[in-house]
């Protein structure tokens, strides 16, 4: 296999990647997740980015049941030519204690995205679709551009219906993967 030899890194192989592979990569700050072999490479994310991820992962651990976890920027492992790290997720307490570096996609009640507009695209039709057939049951996609938005994905017989959209200023009462209510407004620290 060929490799690719960036200047000042050590060698590593070249498409299509592996798992394997991928752990071999730097840590240098950015976040390298694999799709059918493909790398995708995203740059840290903004500041708005990470106060939207702190804000909803403070309103889902507080209404939490004790079985369940929120956890951010997990590995998630469908095959050996796919890694995903969602912004959050939500799997429970006992799976959370057994996984030291990845997740199954079985483990993973729900999958959530803050959009970002280098990751838009991405977001809102690769991700969305691998998450689907990767079997994860709820997929929220946040658009803090849009208010925000909140866009809830549920899967059914193997792909996610007709997205929900909860707009910013109203409170959203949701039953899955537990009991929580929020505004979208309530993810934008003003």
């Amino acid at each position: 296999m060929a490799t690719i030899e960036p200047a000042g890194r050590t060698a590593f192989p070249s498409a299509p990647f592996t798992v394997d592979d991928l752990l071999e990569f730097p840590d240098d700050g950015n976040r390298y997740e694999l799709f059918n072999g493909s790398l995708v490479v995203s740059p840290a994310p903004s500041l708005l980015h990470q106060d939207v991820i702190f804000l909803l992962q403070t309103i889902l651990h507080q209404a939490a049941p004790p079985h369940l976890k929120v956890y951010s920027t997990v590995n998630v492992r469908p095959s050996d030519k796919d890694l995903y790290i969602p912004d959050l997720v939500v799997v429970s307490r006992d799976r959370a204690k057994a996984v030291k570096l990845m997740l199954a996609p079985s483990d993973v009640l729900l999958a959530v995205e803050v959009v970002s507009p280098s990751t838009k695209l991405h977001d809102r039709g690769t991700k969305a679709a691998a998450y689907a057939a990767a079997g994860i049951p709820i997929y929220w996609r946040i658009e803090p551009f849009e208010g925000p938005t909140l866009y809830i994905h549920e899967l059914v017989d193997g792909s996610y219906k007709e997205p929900t959209a909860h707009k910013a200023g109203t409170t959203v009462n949701l039953s899955s993967p537990y009991p929580v209510s929020f505004d979208p407004a309530d993810l934008i620290d003003d």
